[in-house]
C-alpha cells in the first residue's frame, strides 16, 4: 500500500507543482462556495423570525392633518395674519399668536362682545375693531367661533351708507373688493339698491339683506 502511494506521489507530484496556482485558486473557490452555502441555509432557517411594520395608510395621514385648524386674525392686533392652531383651540389662543391687542384696539368692545373662551373652527376669522370703528354697533367681528353649540351672532344691523370697509368685510360673502364697491356706490335709499346698483350679486344679497340697513 505504501509502495503504491509512493509511486502515485512520484507520478503526480511534478504535475501538482506545475499547476499549484490554478489548483490553489480552485481550492479557495471551493471553500468560499461551501461557506456561502452554509450562510444561505442559515438565513433560510431564520425567515420565520422576520417581522414587517404595516405601511402608513392614506387615512392615517389624513387623520394627522386634521388635527390643526387655520384662522385669520385681523384688525387691531399687534401681528395680523393667518395662524395654525390645534383643533379645539379658543379665541384667546388665536389672539396670543397675534401678539395680543394693539394700542388702537377698542378694548371696551372686546370686553363686552368678544368671548375669549369660544372654540374656533377651521377657516374662522377674528376681527378686532379699532377705537371709534364701532359706533353703537355690535356687529359680528368673529366668524367661525362658537360658544357651546351656537355661533356668535349679532342682532345689530350694519349701515351700508356709513359702515367702514372693515365692518362690511365682516358680512358673509363680502371681501375687501366687494366692500369697496358698496362704498363707491353710496348713498343707498333702500337695501335693494345694493342689487340695482350692482354693488353685490344676488347670491351675496340673499346672505346679507337681513344683516344690513340704510339708516
Amino acid at each position: 500500500m505504501l509502495e503504491i502511494a509512493r509511486q502515485a506521489g512520484e507520478k503526480y507530484l511534478p504535475v501538482i507543482k506545475q499547476n499549484r496556482l490554478p489548483l490553489g485558486l480552485g481550492l479557495l473557490g471551493l471553500i468560499l462556495f461551501i461557506y456561502g452555502l452554509i450562510a444561505l441555509l442559515g438565513s433560510a432557517s431564520n425567515k420565520s423570525d422576520l417581522t414587517f411594520e404595516p405601511a402608513k395608510s392614506a387615512s392615517d395621514s389624513a387623520q394627522t392633518n386634521t388635527q390643526n385648524i387655520v384662522v385669520d386674525v385681523e384688525g387691531a392686533v399687534v401681528k395680523p395674519g393667518i395662524y395654525s392652531l390645534a383643533l379645539g383651540s379658543r379665541v384667546q389662543e388665536a389672539l396670543v399668536l397675534a401678539l395680543g391687542l394693539s394700542q388702537t384696539a377698542d378694548r371696551n368692545w372686546v370686553e363686552k362682545n368678544l368671548n375669549l373662551a369660544a372654540k374656533l373652527t377651521d377657516g374662522a376669522k377674528i376681527y378686532i375693531p379699532r377705537l371709534g370703528e364701532v359706533q353703537n354697533n355690535t356687529a359680528n367681528f368673529v366668524q367661525g367661533a362658537s360658544s357651546g353649540t351656537d355661533t356668535i351672532t349679532s342682532s345689530a344691523l350694519i349701515n351700508v351708507n356709513t359702515a367702514s370697509g372693515a365692518e362690511l368685510d365682516t358680512l358673509p360673502g363680502i371681501g375687501a373688493a366687494t366692500a369697496q364697491k358698496i362704498i363707491n356706490n353710496r348713498p343707498y335709499a333702500s337695501v335693494e339698491e345694493l342689487l340695482s346698483k350692482k354693488a353685490v350679486n344676488s347670491k351675496v344679497f340673499s346672505q346679507i339683506k337681513d344683516k344690513v340697513s340704510v339708516n
